[in-house]
C-alpha cells in the first residue's frame, strides 16, 4: 500500500444524515463525480470543490481528508 490521502466523506455524510445524491446536489457536481471522491479514487480536487463540500457537510477540510502513510516493506 502506497502513502496517500484519504476521503472521509462516508463518515461526514453518516454525521450528517445525508445522502450521497443530496450532497451532490449541494456541491453541484455530478453523482458519478461525487463517487469518484468518495471512492478515493479520484487524482486530485479543486480547492473550490474542497471548500463546497465543507460548506455543504458544515465540516473543516481536515474532518474530510486523512494522510495515510503506506506500509513500508
Amino acid at each position: 500500500m502506497e502513502d496517500g490521502i484519504i476521503f472521509n466523506i462516508d463518515v461526514m455524510l453518516a454525521k450528517r444524515k445525508m445522502s450521497v445524491s443530496e450532497l451532490a446536489d449541494r456541491v453541484g457536481i455530478t453523482l458519478a463525480n461525487m463517487s469518484v471522491l468518495k471512492t478515493g479514487k479520484a487524482k486530485a480536487i479543486k480547492v473550490s470543490t474542497l471548500a463546497k463540500l465543507c460548506a455543504a457537510l458544515d465540516c473543516q477540510p481536515g474532518d474530510l481528508l486523512e494522510y495515510r502513510r503506506g506500509e513500508q516493506s
